[in-house]
């Protein structure tokens, strides 16, 4: 497919790795472990995989719970002793993670140009509510939506789903915009248009769809809507 502006009605945006930078616990890792780049990857994607899992069983826990275990267990599988205490600092920086240098500026002309800003995410409640307000986006954003409401995680189609019903737009109607190379096939598997925001310039995964839009920044994004 290839992406169609006249059909995008409403935009749902995921959270982080997208609007916030993950990559940014790197640093007060750093104050406590000698390689923080290979702690903050093996967290991150074992936070990931937990979530998979948890809607492969039918167990759900707050995304902020399963990024504690998955930090546990990226310190430990790195030989890594911190005191509950020291990681429990480490885990805090979810609530201040920095924005990325595109964002305001993309968002803020999708929001000029009349589109509803939704954020649909796995992160908890709590997280989101700490995500908006350190990122200053309370004005462009309408509302947030968490896996808690219905305690399900992306990529399974539920979360879209209960987004769109939220949101009260069509799901075809609604573009997600997401960094993720795993987020953006599950919206559109769910019956969104997808735009994949290639952050890290890496590779798509081996899908028969590919993104109905592939971009670098929000502002390109909004370049592709003629906003």
């Amino acid at each position: 497919m290839s992406f169609d502006p006249d059909a995008t009605e409403t935009i749902a945006f995921d959270s982080y790795g997208t609007i916030v930078d993950v990559t940014a616990v790197a640093e007060p890792l750093s104050e406590h472990v000698e390689s923080p780049e290979a702690v903050s990857k093996l967290w991150r994607n074992r936070s990931l995989l937990y979530a998979t899992v948890g809607n492969a069983i039918g167990e759900y826990d707050s995304f902020f719970e399963m990024n504690r275990h998955a930090l546990r267990y990226a310190l430990q599988t790195l030989g890594v002793d911190l005191s509950e205490e020291e990681r429990e600092e480490v885990l805090s920086t979810y609530h201040e993670l920095p924005v990325f240098d595109d964002v305001h500026e993309g968002m803020e002309r999708l929001h000029d140009a009349g589109y509803d800003l939704y954020v649909v995410s796995n992160g908890s409640e709590e997280m989101l509510e700490s995500m908006v307000d350190h990122a200053d986006l309370g004005d462009l954003i309408a509302e947030t939506v968490s896996a808690d409401e219905i305690q399900q995680f992306k990529p399974d189609p539920g979360l879209y789903e209960h987004a769109a019903d939220r949101i009260g737009t069509p799901i075809e109607e609604i573009t997600f915009v997401a960094a993720g190379w795993w987020d953006v096939p599950g919206a559109m598997n769910a019956g969104m248009q997808g735009v994949w925001v290639n952050r890290q310039d890496t590779l798509w995964g081996p899908y028969e769809a590919d993104p109905d839009l592939t971009v670098e920044t929000f502002v390109e994004f909004a370049d592709e809507l003629g906003v």
